[in-house]
């Protein structure tokens, strides 16, 4: 090969790598001009969000107090050991290491793995809660072995009356699922950033919105070892607001004791506005099992117990009225101008049907001889009320009740109320596809039959005798501390502020009535009132409770049947199980004169409803009007 030929094969190998060379540079100059202008935005962000982080600050909730400041539920300071759930440790091995400081058990890691199925919030998840002063100690002495373990600490809500007002305080849960899809419906969501709880039942749920507060949050800067640089921002969560109900809880325990060990309800009103001062369904059950969420052979002993401790009987339990729908029966036959003084039948202790094609008995085997309108509710005498029943016709009569609320919700600031039951023929007909009989408007006069009502509504109902030209309705709320008690200003002074909530407004309500002839045009509320009034007199079916009384008492008695007796079959109650036996009930006011109290009770298979719940609404009675006296 010639010198010629030489150079020049050289040199187009070297303009061929000069060229490669020069390819490879622009597509470098493009990749950085792609990246550094292009695509400066995006990756300045990832580049500031992987040394920032924001951490949400949880808002501290609100607590729940009685009229007199007794608190029922509050919040008290805990420590927790939690996992992050994106780093997937074996929790076993954790368990073992863990082992020295805390003991944790198959529940605790059952827990932390249903929280992880259903959390959406939280950065790290709870594997240990409640730490003991001393376990608390030995973790951050050895917290360096534990990279990934966190020890927190946060507020947990606690209900110190444990057993006690726990369907109307309600309890907390964590968030679930079904949680998370209703707050994005209703747009709630971002409000719970940084909480994983929220109300579930009772006033804790009722008024979610004004207990649980708006969270903050605080800008950290970070290394790559994920340890806190500065802190850039801090927004400061808007607390919970504090409750103040119409409770009174010294009332509210005496009514508790009062029932023992017996099922069912009170509830005690303010006749003049409404207010709930006493909530009692029994049996009840401890609040601070769900905080955490429930553990499963404490959800399993309550959700299948034959008593049924979770349902809140005053406004969820569905009874038969028995004879303390009597009044309001008697009412509406003197409105329809039916069985007006001096009008009397004599009771030889049945009634036969105008056709006679059926027979009812009275509770009183011989009868109650001689008897009027006012006697018919002082001794409580079925057979008159049956006449009076076919008499009136179940339209008239079912005009009255829903006047006074039966059949309808009462809407008390409580969930799940449940509205009762007035049955008529039209809806025996949807329900049954059978007609309506006399027979079954004879016993819907004495409450029995379909009629359903709640321990909320005959309150309600009896509150509507003393006033009955107003719509009331039953409030729990009283009023709302804007900050709460444990907030303090830099000065060091309490910065409370109180948002007084006014009884729920009393309205005229125009009432339409029969037209009444000159001669009729007697009070008949006052009547129904009298008669009551001397339901506790001697010769009255709550006699013993007025006997040694200072002050009157108006009352009604009543027994609801659980089962229908067969033809011919007598009610033994000392051969029955005690859940065959009759329900007790029994509305009353006090004083009769100028009332201040309201009280309304079932006891669920307590027999007669003057010796078994009489003597409740007494102790209830003479608790607050030595009170207020």
């Amino acid at each position: 090969m010639d010198l010629y030929k030489f150079k020049y094969t050289f040199k187009q190998r070297l303009n061929f790598i000069f060229g490669i060379i020069i390819f490879i540079f622009l597509l470098l100059l493009i990749k950085f001009y792609y990246l550094q202008i292009i695509k400066f935005d995006n990756y300045s962000s990832l580049a500031k969000s992987n040394s920032l982080k924001i951490i949400p600050i949880p808002a501290i909730r609100g607590q729940i107090l009685d009229r007199n400041g007794e608190i029922l539920a509050a919040n008290k300071l805990i420590y927790t050991l939690e996992l992050n759930p994106e780093n997937k440790g074996d929790l076993n091995k954790i368990k073992k290491q863990l082992s020295n400081i805390a003991e944790i058990t198959k529940y605790d890691i059952k827990k932390y793995n249903k929280i992880l199925k259903e959390s959406y919030y939280s950065s790290t998840l709870p594997i240990k809660t409640n730490l003991t002063d001393i376990q608390v100690a030995k973790f951050i002495s050895h917290q360096y072995k534990y990279p990934n373990i966190f020890l927190k600490q946060k507020f947990s809500r606690t209900y110190p009356k444990e057993k006690s007002g726990a369907h109307f305080i309600g309890h907390i849960n964590r968030i679930n699922k079904n949680d998370i899809r209703r707050l994005v419906k209703t747009n709630k969501f971002k409000s719970y950033m940084g909480l994983d709880h929220i109300g579930k039942t009772g006033i804790e749920y009722f008024y979610e919105d004004t207990l649980h507060g708006y969270p903050g949050y605080k800008t950290i800067e970070v290394d790559v070892n994920n340890k806190v640089i500065r802190t850039l921002e801090i927004i400061e969560p808007k607390h919970g607001e504090d409750i103040i109900l119409n409770i009174d809880y010294k009332i509210q325990e005496i009514a508790e004791k009062a029932f023992r060990k017996y099922k069912g309800a009170m509830v005690a009103l303010d006749p003049k506005n409404g207010a709930v001062l006493a909530y009692v369904s029994q049996p009840s059950f401890d609040p601070n099992l769900f905080t955490n969420g429930i553990d499963e052979v404490n959800w399993k002993r309550l959700n299948n117990s034959i008593h049924k401790p979770l349902i809140d009987r005053v406004v969820s339990g569905l009874y038969p009225p028995g004879s303390t729908l009597k009044p309001f029966v008697a009412l509406a036959a003197l409105e329809n101008n039916i069985r007006r003084l001096p009008f009397s039948i004599i009771d030889k202790g049945f009634y036969n049907m105008p056709n006679e094609s059926k027979t009812f008995l009275d509770w009183k085997k011989d009868g109650h001889g001689e008897v009027d309108i006012i006697k018919a509710i002082v001794v409580s005498c079925d057979s008159f009320f049956y006449g009076l029943g076919v008499e009136l016709g179940i339209p008239k009569l079912n005009s009255v009740l829903k006047r006074f609320g039966f059949g309808e919700k009462t809407n008390i600031d409580m969930p799940n109320e449940k509205r009762g039951l007035i049955a008529s023929a039209k809806w025996k007909k949807e329900k049954y596809k059978k007609k309506w009989y006399q027979g079954e408007t004879a016993i819907t006069a004495i409450g029995q039959g379909y009629t359903q009502t709640t321990p909320i509504q005959l309150a309600l109902a009896t509150v509507k005798l003393i006033n009955p030209n107003y719509i009331l309705r039953p409030q729990l709320l009283l009023k709302i501390i804007t900050t709460p008690g444990y907030m303090k200003s830099k000065s060091g002074n309490s910065t409370n502020q109180i948002k007084k909530i006014a009884p729920f407004e009393l309205q005229n309500m125009e009432i339409e009535k029969p037209n009444l002839s000159d001669t009729t045009k007697n009070d008949d509320l006052g009547l129904i009132r009298e008669a009551m009034s001397l339901v506790t007199k001697e010769g009255g079916t709550a006699a013993f409770i007025g006997r040694n009384s200072s002050y009157d008492i108006s009352a009604k008695t009543g027994t609801a049947q659980v089962f229908s007796l067969k033809k011919d079959e007598i009610y033994d109650e000392s051969k029955l199980p005690d859940e065959l036996k009759d329900h007790a009930l029994f509305i009353a006011f006090a004083p009769s004169e100028k009332p201040k109290l309201v009280i309304a009770i079932v006891v669920e298979n307590g027999g007669h409803g003057g010796s078994t719940a009489g003597p409740i609404a007494k102790k209830v009675f003479d608790a607050y009007l030595s009170g207020t006296n």
